[in-house]
């Protein structure tokens, strides 16, 4: 007797719809793989490409002043602003002991942190530097001299609404914030290879001169 045949199992095609599509790599990982590998493995005379500097973190640290402090509604107000800039919710910082020269306390918000890694890191970077450092005003490049002596960079922005994710017209209070972009990079002179090739637009040697002979 012939064996009747079965009709497939409709379980693969629901895993197949219900798979997550694949996402896009981030433009800024993709110009690292692409371009930036070669051309430091070439300029460092690197013999492997896991000597190859490259990007570990992102961290945004905003500072409370005392109004923010004694003000609920302006520490929301931050914290919903930077969230709105990064994309992942921020968490608030909290002295840890009492000073009473600075009229802090134990346990007093004093400010707001946010650490970046993988595709949102990469994210944030390509949009700070192709959209919110074009529109500083007075901009005439980074510093080069921020580097820590491990490979890490800080730089800093003085009002948040350099991002175009925020809408000036609802703007209640004006806040600035340290970014620092925490490389594997042994040397500042590799960070700074690399945070170039990723397009920071760093103040330029001839610059530096001019200013200091003027």
């Amino acid at each position: 007797m012939a064996k009747e045949k079965t009709q497939p199992k409709e379980k693969s095609k629901v895993a197949t719809k219900d798979a997550p599509e694949e996402t896009i790599p981030p433009r800024l990982k993709l110009l690292w793989k692409d371009t930036i590998v070669s051309a430091l493995m070439k300029r460092f005379e690197f013999h492997n490409i896991m000597q190859v500097p490259k990007l570990e973190r992102i961290a945004l640290n905003v500072g409370i002043g005392k109004a923010m402090q004694q003000d609920a509604k302006i520490l929301e107000v931050v914290t919903k602003e930077l969230e709105q800039i990064v994309g992942q919710k921020p968490v608030v910082t909290k002295a840890k002991k009492s000073i009473s020269n600075f009229k802090l306390r134990e346990g007093m918000p004093v400010g707001v942190r946010v650490t970046l890694r993988g595709a949102r890191m990469y994210e944030f970077l390509d949009r700070f530097i192709n959209i919110a450092i074009p529109r500083i005003r007075d901009f005439r490049g980074l510093s080069d001299k921020s580097f820590d002596g491990r490979g890490n960079y800080t730089t800093a922005v003085k009002e948040q609404v350099v991002f175009p994710e925020i809408d000036v017209d609802k703007v209640t209070k004006l806040f600035g914030m340290d970014i620092t972009i925490v490389t594997t990079a042994r040397t500042d002179e590799e960070s700074y290879e690399l945070l170039k090739a990723f397009g920071m637009p760093f103040v330029k040697r001839q610059q530096i001169i001019e200013a200091k002979t003027a």
